[in-house]
C-alpha cells in the first residue's frame, strides 16, 4: 500500500481519534483518549500492518502522554499514536502487551519512573528502580524537585 492508501486506510478509524496530524509526508499523529489506545495499537499493528518500534511517556503540562510509535516500512511512514491521559491523580491505560509482548519492559519502565499503571499487564513489577524506591515517587514526573 502507498502513502495514500495508507491514509486512507487510517481513516476507517477516525471516529477513535481525536485528530490526525500529518507534517512531513512520511510522518503521521494520531491523537486520541487513552481509552481508545488498545484498538488504534491493535488496529495498525493486525490490519495495517505497522511494526512496533517503542513507546514514550511524557509529563506534559495538565496530562500525561503515552506515545506508541509504529513504522509502516513499506513507505518509510512512521505512525505515532499519542494516547491523552487526563487523570493526573490516577493515570491509567490499557497495556498493548497481549498485541504485542514486546511493549512489556518499555511499559514498565513508563511505569516506575511516571507512575503510569498499564491495566492488564501480565508483569507490572519495578524494571529500572531499585526495589527500595519509595513507593509512589515517580523521578520524571514535573513535581519532583531535582
Amino acid at each position: 500500500m502507498n502513502q495514500e492508501e495508507l491514509k486512507n486506510k487510517i481513516s476507517e478509524i477516525k471516529d477513535k481519534l481525536e485528530s490526525i496530524e500529518q507534517p512531513l509526508e512520511n510522518r503521521m499523529y494520531l491523537t486520541c483518549k487513552a481509552e481508545n489506545n488498545y484498538d488504534i495499537s491493535k488496529f495498525l499493528f493486525e490490519d495495517v500492518k505497522a511494526r512496533f518500534v517503542t513507546v514514550t511517556g511524557i509529563d506534559a503540562e495538565h496530562c500525561f502522554e503515552v506515545l506508541y510509535h509504529f513504522s509502516y516500512d513499506q513507505t518509510s511512514c512512521v505512525i505515532t499514536v499519542k494516547a491523552i491521559i487526563s487523570d493526573r491523580e490516577n493515570p491509567s491505560i490499557e497495556s498493548i502487551t497481549s498485541i504485542l509482548p514486546a511493549a512489556e519492559w518499555i511499559e514498565r519502565e513508563i511505569h516506575d519512573v511516571l507512575g503510569i499503571d498499564f491495566k492488564n499487564h501480565p508483569n507490572m513489577r519495578r524494571l529500572i528502580l531499585s526495589d527500595d524506591w519509595p513507593e509512589g515517587v515517580y523521578p520524571l514526573r514535573k513535581e519532583i524537585k531535582k
